[in-house]
């Protein structure tokens, strides 16, 4: 899904991450659940601070993923796949949901 030189930015990316960060995917049997499952996949490889699960059983839109801290109800949802100008908006949820302090202007 990621090509070698998108995953060696993101991978300096995650690297300031302070807290562990969740991917919670919430899938069904279309082709964009396979393209986010293989996304969060790749993701998910990049840091030893993110895992990947899958709960098929929420009652949310479907396919959907959560960012979002071990044991916590609350984070970040996207709904479908955040590429092209929304993959900056999915690396500041991982900065922000991984207790990267947001830089003050």
């Amino acid at each position: 899904m990621l090509d070698s030189n998108m995953k060696s930015q993101l991978k300096l990316y995650l690297e300031k991450l302070t807290q562990p960060v969740e991917l919670i995917a919430t899938l069904d049997d279309s082709e964009k659940s396979t393209e986010i499952s293989t996304l969060l996949q790749d993701i998910s490889t990049l840091s030893d601070k993110i895992t990947f699960n899958k709960d098929n059983n929420l009652t949310v839109r479907k396919p959907s993923f959560l960012i979002t801290n071990p044991g916590k109800d609350s984070g970040l949802r996207f709904a479908g796949l955040p590429l092209g100008h929304e993959f900056t908006s999915l690396v500041l949820a991982f900065l922000q949901v991984g207790g990267h302090p947001a830089k003050e202007r």
